[in-house]
């Protein structure tokens, strides 16, 4: 798949699949494929697999790449998809090759969360991951600490087919599109679907979202009114799914794959609990929140595929 195929779908919306777990805590494969085939023929642009709502960090390097193996199967050449690699550089590295041999488009490669990783070297080490993968690479910038000249430089780089930007630092976007007006790469909505109408304002294009594993066809209606330039009908839709968003902001973001889980669950979908470290279980009074929003949007017929 050309490089210009990933960026065509990075410019829509990337959904990133939960990880579900079995009753013993281990990874569901068979639950997951129903996740992955349901997100994909919904018609969602780009598949994340073992993103942060897929709780990478929670995961062992085998079960990342169980998980992963499953996904590409499922997905069945329906949307581009795209594999999460991270930790060390060789393990980065490794892990594009492996998912590379087993039909992934694309790896996104976490950002670096060693607590003393220099500005320039976080860019250096995406770089040096794009250099040596034989599949396309989008970076996840989640920091506003690389400097700007990095950033482009990142940008220009013929195997980076995009940067997730998951900072909500409008003016250094600002700058880096207006610096990298040259580049190929996409510029991306990292921070999903709330933040995706300021994100196109500047000329960003596309977003990410884990709301597609319960409500993929609303995350599809609102890139379709950002790409028409609909902003009113865009703000309109997002403000339906604020409530949930709340939800997922909780305790400190420790509550956003937990709020997805437990919506899947109340529309029938097992996928167990999250891992810790995040929050495991709604409170009581959180959820009774979130049954009412789910229960609002009345779309468990849309579901029922991946319950049975």
């Amino acid at each position: 798949m050309t490089i210009a195929r990933i960026r065509a779908a990075l410019g829509g919306v990337s959904g990133v699949h939960v990880t579900p777990y079995a009753a013993d805590g281990s990874v569901d494969t068979a639950m997951l494929a129903r996740v992955v085939k349901r997100i994909a023929t919904a018609g969602v642009h780009n598949i994340v697999s073992c993103g942060n709502t897929g709780e990478y960090y929670a995961l062992e390097p085998g079960e990342v790449e169980r998980v992963q193996h499953a996904a590409i199967e499922a997905n069945a050449g329906h949307a581009v998809l795209t594999v999460a690699v991270g930790r060390s550089r060789g393990e980065a590295i490794a892990a594009t090759r492996t998912m590379a041999r087993a039909g992934a488009h694309a790896a996104m490669v976490h950002h670096p969360v060693d607590p003393f990783a220099a500005p320039h070297a976080q860019a250096a080490y995406f770089e040096a991951i794009a250099e040596a993968s034989p599949i396309p690479v989008v970076a996840y910038v989640r920091s506003d600490a690389i400097g700007v000249n990095d950033l482009v430089r990142l940008a220009a780089h013929p195997n980076l087919a995009g940067l997730k930007f998951a900072t909500t630092n409008l003016m250094l976007l600002a700058a880096c599109l207006r610096e990298a007006s040259h580049a190929a790469a996409v510029w991306v909505c990292g921070l999903a679907e709330g933040w995706a109408a300021p994100f196109y304002a500047l000329g960003a294009r596309g977003f990410t979202s884990g709301l597609v594993n319960v409500w993929p066809e609303r995350s599809l209606a609102i890139h379709e009114a950002l790409e028409a330039g609909h902003y009113p009908v865009a703000r309109r839709l997002v403000d339906g799914i604020a409530g949930f968003e709340q939800l997922r902001a909780r305790h400190g973001n420790g509550a956003n794959v937990t709020v997805v889980k437990e919506a899947m669950g109340m529309l029938g979908m097992k996928v167990g609990p999250v891992r810790h470290p995040g929050a495991d279980i709604l409170d009581p009074a959180d959820r009774e929140r979130l049954a009412a929003i789910v229960a609002g949007w009345n779309i468990s017929r849309t579901a029922r595929a991946v319950a049975e």
